[in-house]
């Protein structure tokens, strides 16, 4: 079991940035895959971002893609989101998940592949 808290939400103006830090806790943090996801008002929970265990392998929504990066410092039990010319329709709470990866290079985008999850952070961008 890996326990997940979020941070680093806020509000921002369009064209602006942010970086979200998800700070995990237990001894397994480091063969843990993460990854990101966001609900927009009204809408469902969506796959952002997901980074391998190792670090090696990342993979992004094409709505973020070349905006968002995803990394992770295991030494400090961290998964990072730098977010980057920030759209309104970012507008949305981010929540980050951890799951077991039995490889360094996997690494999951469907919801359902994740059993721990933390409790999220608000991010709104303005216009």
């Amino acid at each position: 079991q890996v326990q997940l808290v979020e941070s680093g939400g806020g509000l921002v103006q369009a064209g602006g940035s942010l970086r979200l830090s998800c700070a995990g806790s237990g001894r397994t943090f480091s063969n843990n895959a993460m990854g990101w996801f966001r609900r927009a008002p009204g809408k469902e929970r969506r796959f952002v971002a997901a980074i391998s265990w190792g670090g090696d392998s990342t993979y992004y929504a094409d709505s973020v893609k070349g905006r968002f990066t995803i990394s992770r410092d295991n030494a400090k039990n961290t998964v990072y989101l730098q977010m980057n010319s920030l759209k309104t329709e970012d507008t949305a709470i981010y929540y980050c998940a951890a799951e077991f990866g039995p490889y360094s290079g996997t690494y999951y985008i469907r919801s359902s592949e994740y059993t721990n999850w933390g409790q999220g952070t608000q991010v709104t961008v303005s216009s």
